[in-house]
Protein backbone atom coordinates (compact mmCIF):
# COMPACT_ATOMS: atom_id res chain seq x y z
CA UNK A 1 0.00 0.00 0.00
CA UNK A 2 1.48 3.21 -1.08
CA UNK A 3 2.40 5.59 1.75
CA UNK A 4 0.99 9.26 1.86
CA UNK A 5 3.39 11.94 1.30
CA UNK A 6 3.05 15.05 3.83
CA UNK A 7 2.83 18.13 1.36
CA UNK A 8 5.98 20.45 2.25
CA UNK A 9 5.36 23.51 4.24
CA UNK A 10 5.77 27.01 2.53
CA UNK A 11 6.98 29.67 4.99
CA UNK A 12 5.94 33.28 4.01
CA UNK A 13 8.67 36.28 5.10
CA UNK A 14 8.19 40.33 5.00
CA UNK A 15 10.34 41.17 2.25
CA UNK A 16 10.03 45.12 2.43
CA UNK A 17 7.81 47.69 2.50
CA UNK A 18 5.06 48.13 0.08
CA UNK A 19 5.20 51.81 -0.87
CA UNK A 20 2.10 52.23 -2.69
CA UNK A 21 3.96 54.89 -4.48
CA UNK A 22 6.33 52.76 -6.33
CA UNK A 23 4.84 49.77 -6.86
CA UNK A 24 1.46 48.67 -7.54
CA UNK A 25 0.16 45.53 -6.00
CA UNK A 26 -2.11 43.07 -8.24
CA UNK A 27 -4.44 40.23 -7.06
CA UNK A 28 -1.25 38.59 -7.66
CA UNK A 29 1.04 39.96 -4.95
CA UNK A 30 1.08 38.18 -1.66
CA UNK A 31 1.02 41.06 1.13
CA UNK A 32 0.35 42.08 4.58
CA UNK A 33 -2.01 44.94 5.25
CA UNK A 34 -2.76 47.92 2.54
CA UNK A 35 -5.88 47.63 0.79
CA UNK A 36 -7.07 43.91 -1.03
CA UNK A 37 -6.78 43.04 -4.44
CA UNK A 38 -9.24 41.72 -6.03
CA UNK A 39 -10.00 39.62 -8.98
CA UNK A 40 -11.22 41.63 -11.93
CA UNK A 41 -14.37 39.61 -11.98
CA UNK A 42 -15.37 39.47 -8.53
CA UNK A 43 -17.74 41.81 -6.77
CA UNK A 44 -15.44 43.82 -4.33
CA UNK A 45 -16.92 42.78 -0.75
CA UNK A 46 -16.63 44.80 1.83
CA UNK A 47 -16.17 42.50 5.32
CA UNK A 48 -17.17 43.43 8.92
CA UNK A 49 -16.58 42.63 12.55
CA UNK A 50 -18.29 40.00 13.69
CA UNK A 51 -18.73 41.30 16.67
CA UNK A 52 -18.72 45.21 16.70
CA UNK A 53 -20.03 45.83 13.30
CA UNK A 54 -17.06 47.99 12.18
CA UNK A 55 -15.20 47.52 8.76
CA UNK A 56 -12.43 45.00 9.07
CA UNK A 57 -9.33 45.29 7.95
CA UNK A 58 -6.70 43.45 5.65
CA UNK A 59 -4.24 41.35 7.56
CA UNK A 60 -3.06 39.19 5.00
CA UNK A 61 -3.61 38.55 0.78
CA UNK A 62 -2.20 35.75 -0.76
CA UNK A 63 -2.29 34.04 -3.98
CA UNK A 64 -2.63 30.63 -4.06
CA UNK A 65 -3.60 28.84 -7.74
CA UNK A 66 -3.90 24.68 -7.16
CA UNK A 67 -2.32 22.47 -8.93
CA UNK A 68 -2.54 22.30 -12.49
CA UNK A 69 -5.70 24.61 -12.13
CA UNK A 70 -6.63 26.49 -14.75
CA UNK A 71 -8.26 29.53 -12.42
CA UNK A 72 -6.63 31.99 -10.40
CA UNK A 73 -7.06 31.93 -7.06
CA UNK A 74 -7.07 33.89 -3.57
CA UNK A 75 -7.24 33.78 0.07
CA UNK A 76 -8.11 37.52 1.79
CA UNK A 77 -8.01 37.47 5.57
CA UNK A 78 -9.84 40.39 7.27
CA UNK A 79 -9.88 41.11 10.88
CA UNK A 80 -11.12 43.73 13.60
CA UNK A 81 -8.28 45.58 15.09
CA UNK A 82 -10.44 47.41 18.01
CA UNK A 83 -9.04 46.25 21.40
CA UNK A 84 -12.15 44.80 22.37
CA UNK A 85 -12.66 42.68 19.53
CA UNK A 86 -8.95 41.66 18.99
CA UNK A 87 -8.42 37.84 18.85
CA UNK A 88 -11.59 36.37 18.84
CA UNK A 89 -12.85 34.03 15.90
CA UNK A 90 -15.98 36.17 15.73
CA UNK A 91 -13.74 38.85 14.66
CA UNK A 92 -12.21 37.50 11.70
CA UNK A 93 -13.04 36.82 8.32
CA UNK A 94 -11.23 34.65 5.94
CA UNK A 95 -12.60 34.85 1.99
CA UNK A 96 -11.83 32.94 -1.46
CA UNK A 97 -11.82 34.30 -4.91
CA UNK A 98 -11.40 32.40 -7.97
CA UNK A 99 -11.83 33.24 -11.47
CA UNK A 100 -10.59 31.40 -14.83
CA UNK A 101 -7.98 32.55 -16.62
CA UNK A 102 -9.38 33.08 -19.68
CA UNK A 103 -12.05 35.56 -18.11
CA UNK A 104 -9.63 37.24 -16.60
CA UNK A 105 -7.65 38.03 -19.61
CA UNK A 106 -10.59 38.74 -21.48
CA UNK A 107 -11.59 41.27 -18.75
CA UNK A 108 -8.02 42.84 -18.71
CA UNK A 109 -8.60 43.70 -22.28
CA UNK A 110 -5.57 42.97 -25.29
CA UNK A 111 -1.95 42.62 -24.00
CA UNK A 112 1.06 39.68 -23.59
CA UNK A 113 -0.02 36.58 -22.71
CA UNK A 114 -0.19 36.07 -19.15
CA UNK A 115 1.68 33.27 -17.61
CA UNK A 116 -0.55 30.28 -16.25
CA UNK A 117 -1.87 30.03 -12.87
CA UNK A 118 1.62 28.77 -11.25
CA UNK A 119 0.60 25.69 -9.27
CA UNK A 120 2.91 26.42 -5.93
CA UNK A 121 0.37 25.44 -3.92
CA UNK A 122 1.77 21.94 -4.40
CA UNK A 123 5.49 21.85 -4.70
CA UNK A 124 5.37 24.64 -6.55
CA UNK A 125 8.64 27.47 -6.47
CA UNK A 126 7.26 30.71 -5.26
CA UNK A 127 3.98 32.64 -4.88
CA UNK A 128 4.06 34.82 -7.70
CA UNK A 129 7.21 36.58 -7.14
CA UNK A 130 8.46 36.88 -10.15
CA UNK A 131 5.30 38.28 -11.15
CA UNK A 132 5.38 40.80 -8.88
CA UNK A 133 8.48 41.55 -9.91
CA UNK A 134 7.39 42.16 -13.76
CA UNK A 135 4.42 44.45 -12.61
CA UNK A 136 6.91 46.96 -10.98
CA UNK A 137 8.49 46.62 -13.80
CA UNK A 138 6.18 48.00 -16.37
CA UNK A 139 4.83 50.42 -13.97
CA UNK A 140 7.92 52.45 -14.52
CA UNK A 141 6.25 52.58 -18.19
CA UNK A 142 4.08 55.36 -19.31
CA UNK A 143 1.59 52.18 -20.25
CA UNK A 144 -1.24 50.79 -17.95
CA UNK A 145 -2.96 47.54 -18.18
CA UNK A 146 -6.48 47.06 -17.41
CA UNK A 147 -5.91 44.80 -14.56
CA UNK A 148 -3.32 47.37 -12.94
CA UNK A 149 -6.22 50.50 -13.79
CA UNK A 150 -8.94 48.21 -11.96
CA UNK A 151 -7.56 47.65 -8.68
CA UNK A 152 -5.77 50.94 -8.29
CA UNK A 153 -9.34 52.84 -9.11
CA UNK A 154 -10.67 50.17 -6.77
CA UNK A 155 -8.23 51.38 -3.90
CA UNK A 156 -9.11 54.83 -4.68
CA UNK A 157 -13.16 53.85 -3.99
CA UNK A 158 -12.46 51.82 -0.67
CA UNK A 159 -10.88 55.14 0.86
CA UNK A 160 -13.23 57.13 -0.37
CA UNK A 161 -16.38 54.72 0.71
CA UNK A 162 -14.64 53.03 4.21
CA UNK A 163 -13.15 56.37 5.61
CA UNK A 164 -13.51 54.67 8.95
CA UNK A 165 -11.54 51.34 8.33
CA UNK A 166 -8.10 50.63 9.71
CA UNK A 167 -5.14 50.10 7.09
CA UNK A 168 -2.02 48.43 7.91
CA UNK A 169 1.36 49.90 7.06
CA UNK A 170 1.54 46.76 3.38
CA UNK A 171 4.96 44.45 3.30
CA UNK A 172 5.29 42.44 0.60
CA UNK A 173 5.59 38.55 1.63
CA UNK A 174 8.21 36.27 0.35
CA UNK A 175 8.33 32.54 0.21
CA UNK A 176 10.80 29.57 1.60
CA UNK A 177 10.19 25.71 1.52
CA UNK A 178 10.77 24.98 5.19
CA UNK A 179 13.36 21.79 3.97
CA UNK A 180 15.21 24.80 2.11
CA UNK A 181 16.33 25.98 5.77
CA UNK A 182 18.11 22.47 6.06
CA UNK A 183 19.75 21.37 3.09
CA UNK A 184 22.05 18.80 4.37
CA UNK A 185 22.65 16.52 7.45
CA UNK A 186 24.88 19.34 8.85
CA UNK A 187 22.02 21.93 8.42
CA UNK A 188 19.48 19.07 10.36
CA UNK A 189 21.38 18.20 12.60
CA UNK A 190 22.11 21.60 14.11
CA UNK A 191 18.42 22.19 13.87
CA UNK A 192 18.17 19.17 16.22
CA UNK A 193 20.76 20.44 18.64
CA UNK A 194 18.93 24.21 18.98
CA UNK A 195 15.69 21.93 19.97
CA UNK A 196 17.70 19.70 22.35
CA UNK A 197 19.02 23.68 23.85
CA UNK A 198 15.88 24.69 23.92
CA UNK A 199 14.59 21.84 26.09
CA UNK A 200 17.00 22.08 28.27
CA UNK A 201 16.99 25.62 28.52
CA UNK A 202 13.32 25.47 29.61
CA UNK A 203 14.34 22.60 32.42
CA UNK A 204 16.85 24.90 33.90
CA UNK A 205 14.15 27.81 34.23
CA UNK A 206 11.57 25.55 36.02
CA UNK A 207 14.47 23.83 38.28
CA UNK A 208 15.40 27.46 39.29
CA UNK A 209 12.16 28.78 39.94
CA UNK A 210 11.27 25.58 41.65
CA UNK A 211 14.63 26.07 44.10
CA UNK A 212 14.33 29.97 44.68
CA UNK A 213 11.98 29.97 47.27
CA UNK A 214 9.48 27.15 49.65
CA UNK A 215 6.71 27.40 46.59
CA UNK A 216 8.79 25.56 44.13
CA UNK A 217 5.69 23.39 43.58
CA UNK A 218 3.50 26.86 43.02
CA UNK A 219 5.69 28.23 40.74
CA UNK A 220 6.12 25.32 38.79
CA UNK A 221 2.37 25.30 38.08
CA UNK A 222 2.29 29.39 37.42
CA UNK A 223 5.03 28.42 34.62
CA UNK A 224 2.94 25.68 33.03
CA UNK A 225 -0.44 28.33 32.93
CA UNK A 226 2.04 30.63 31.45
CA UNK A 227 3.60 28.81 28.74
CA UNK A 228 0.81 26.35 27.93
CA UNK A 229 1.44 22.41 28.08
CA UNK A 230 2.99 20.01 25.74
CA UNK A 231 1.54 21.67 22.68
CA UNK A 232 2.96 25.03 23.31
CA UNK A 233 6.82 23.85 23.32
CA UNK A 234 6.42 21.35 20.37
CA UNK A 235 4.78 24.57 18.62
CA UNK A 236 8.07 26.76 19.97
CA UNK A 237 10.49 23.91 18.28
CA UNK A 238 8.98 23.45 14.96
CA UNK A 239 9.03 27.17 14.29
CA UNK A 240 12.57 27.71 16.14
CA UNK A 241 14.48 27.39 13.39
CA UNK A 242 12.67 29.95 11.29
CA UNK A 243 11.17 32.37 13.66
CA UNK A 244 10.40 35.60 11.79
CA UNK A 245 7.61 33.36 9.69
CA UNK A 246 4.67 34.94 9.45
CA UNK A 247 2.94 32.64 7.03
CA UNK A 248 2.70 29.38 7.04
CA UNK A 249 1.05 27.42 3.85
CA UNK A 250 0.19 23.86 4.24
CA UNK A 251 -2.80 22.94 1.93
CA UNK A 252 -4.00 19.68 2.99
CA UNK A 253 -1.27 19.18 5.90
CA UNK A 254 -1.14 19.51 9.76
CA UNK A 255 -1.29 22.82 11.34
CA UNK A 256 0.76 23.86 14.79
CA UNK A 257 -1.42 24.71 17.18
CA UNK A 258 0.01 26.93 19.66
CA UNK A 259 -2.48 25.60 22.65
CA UNK A 260 -4.58 22.59 22.98
CA UNK A 261 -7.06 22.48 20.21
CA UNK A 262 -10.55 20.52 20.46
CA UNK A 263 -9.90 16.87 20.69
CA UNK A 264 -11.55 16.85 16.92
CA UNK A 265 -10.75 19.32 14.64
CA UNK A 266 -12.93 17.33 12.12
CA UNK A 267 -16.01 18.23 14.25
CA UNK A 268 -15.15 21.92 15.51
CA UNK A 269 -14.34 22.58 11.55
CA UNK A 270 -17.82 23.34 9.74
CA UNK A 271 -18.70 21.98 6.61
CA UNK A 272 -18.58 24.20 3.39
CA UNK A 273 -20.93 26.81 3.27
CA UNK A 274 -20.91 26.68 -0.38
CA UNK A 275 -21.30 23.15 -1.59
CA UNK A 276 -21.83 21.64 1.93
CA UNK A 277 -18.53 19.48 1.35
CA UNK A 278 -15.61 18.98 4.19
CA UNK A 279 -12.74 21.76 4.68
CA UNK A 280 -9.41 21.21 4.92
CA UNK A 281 -6.32 23.45 7.00
CA UNK A 282 -4.13 25.88 4.14
CA UNK A 283 -2.37 28.37 5.86
CA UNK A 284 -1.64 29.72 9.33
CA UNK A 285 -0.73 33.04 9.98
CA UNK A 286 2.66 33.14 12.57
CA UNK A 287 3.16 34.71 16.05
CA UNK A 288 6.03 36.84 14.62
CA UNK A 289 3.15 39.03 12.35
CA UNK A 290 1.74 40.68 15.20
CA UNK A 291 4.63 43.13 15.49
CA UNK A 292 4.73 43.80 12.06
CA UNK A 293 1.39 44.96 11.42
CA UNK A 294 2.05 48.50 11.62
CA UNK A 295 -0.23 51.17 12.11
CA UNK A 296 -0.88 53.92 9.02
CA UNK A 297 -2.14 57.14 10.03
CA UNK A 298 -5.32 56.30 9.33
CA UNK A 299 -5.78 53.44 11.80
CA UNK A 300 -4.08 55.61 14.77
CA UNK A 301 -6.07 53.58 17.00
CA UNK A 302 -5.58 49.94 15.59
CA UNK A 303 -3.81 47.04 17.63
CA UNK A 304 -4.59 43.54 16.92
CA UNK A 305 -3.17 40.57 18.74
CA UNK A 306 -2.90 36.70 18.24
CA UNK A 307 -1.39 33.97 18.93
CA UNK A 308 -1.77 31.60 15.39
CA UNK A 309 -4.79 32.35 13.05
CA UNK A 310 -5.62 28.96 11.37
CA UNK A 311 -7.66 29.10 8.21
CA UNK A 312 -9.86 25.75 6.89
CA UNK A 313 -10.78 25.96 3.01
CA UNK A 314 -13.05 23.73 1.15
CA UNK A 315 -11.60 20.67 0.38
CA UNK A 316 -12.49 20.82 -3.20
CA UNK A 317 -12.30 24.22 -3.65
CA UNK A 318 -15.72 24.45 -4.89
CA UNK A 319 -16.83 27.42 -7.06
CA UNK A 320 -19.64 28.60 -9.32
CA UNK A 321 -17.23 29.80 -13.10
CA UNK A 322 -18.40 33.24 -13.71
CA UNK A 323 -19.43 33.71 -10.21
CA UNK A 324 -18.69 37.35 -9.03
CA UNK A 325 -19.14 36.12 -5.32
CA UNK A 326 -16.35 35.57 -2.86
CA UNK A 327 -16.43 31.97 -0.96
CA UNK A 328 -16.40 32.79 3.02
CA UNK A 329 -13.88 30.11 4.96
CA UNK A 330 -13.30 29.21 8.66
CA UNK A 331 -10.55 30.74 10.81
CA UNK A 332 -9.72 29.33 13.78
CA UNK A 333 -8.08 31.50 16.63
CA UNK A 334 -5.57 30.65 19.47
CA UNK A 335 -4.33 33.19 21.55
CA UNK A 336 -0.97 33.33 22.21
CA UNK A 337 -0.35 31.84 25.84
CA UNK A 338 2.78 33.91 26.27
CA UNK A 339 2.86 37.34 23.91
CA UNK A 340 6.09 38.67 25.39
CA UNK A 341 8.13 35.89 23.55
CA UNK A 342 7.41 37.59 20.41
CA UNK A 343 7.76 41.12 21.20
Amino acid sequence: MASVVEPVPLLGLCDGELDPKRYRSSFRTNKVGGLPDWLPLIARPRPRCGLCGAPSALVAQVYCPLQAATYHRNLHLFACSRGTCSGRPESWTALRSQSLEAEVAAARGPRRAPPAATDWCEQADDWGVEEAQEETESSQTPSEDGEMLFSRNMQTLSLEEETDAHVFRPMFISVVEESELYEDEDDLEHAKELLREYERKQGAVTATEEGSDGCGAENYEKTRAKHGDAVFSRFMKSISWCPQQVLRYCRGGRPLFISSAPSSMAQAVPRCSSCGGSRTFELQLMPALVSLLQRTERAAGAELEFGTVLVYTCTSSCWTPASELAVEEFCFVQADPDQQLFQ
